[in-house]
């Protein structure tokens, strides 16, 4: 009798571990809003879009770090707004004040998860892969699902490492 309630107990315990695994392949890894209302009404299909500036132009760390970065307004004022004349009332007032903008990230992955911008940039992956066409969007939207089964098969496709320890930390 006891073995069989041993057998029971792993069975049981087997199934539960299948099942987590199974949840944990579809589960959404970022539960934010897929296009989150921004401080300011910066618009990547005029930027990228009409004017045509690349991510990195912009987005300078996602080739040398794992955060791609989003750039300080100073960076903004001094950069392209004054050579081009454009006045953003509301970028020069967080300039002024020499404040961040708070933006609201549409990405974001739980801090078990490590997403390295750089290796995929090096990789040459195309910041479209995960995304989607940002320069026909005035606001951001996620388009990826981030499930880990998402990532996976990518990382299948590309025929590169889908060891646990790739990703999770």
């Amino acid at each position: 009798m006891k073995k069989k309630h041993l057998f029971v107990a792993a069975a049981v315990a087997i199934a539960a571990l299948i099942g987590g695994l199974i949840l944990m392949y579809n589960l959404p890894l970022d539960l934010h809003k897929r296009t989150p209302l921004q401080p300011l009404p910066f618009s990547h299909k005029k930027h990228a879009g009409d004017d045509g500036i690349h991510c990195l132009f912009c987005h300078r760390s996602a080739a040398k770090s794992p955060r791609a970065g989003i750039p300080a307004v100073s960076f903004c004022m001094k950069t392209c707004h004054p050579a081009f004349n454009f006045k953003v009332t509301e970028l020069e007032a967080y300039g002024k004040k020499n404040e961040p903008i708070p933006w609201v990230r549409v990405y974001s992955l739980p801090d078990h998860v490590y997403f390295p911008h750089m290796m995929h940039v090096r990789a040459g992956l195309n910041c479209t892969a995960c995304h989607g066409d940002v320069a026909s969007m005035d606001l951001v939207t996620r388009v990826a699902d981030l499930k880990m089964g998402w990532c996976l098969d990518c990382h299948k496709q590309k025929q590169v490492s889908i060891d646990c320890w790739t990703c999770h930390i």
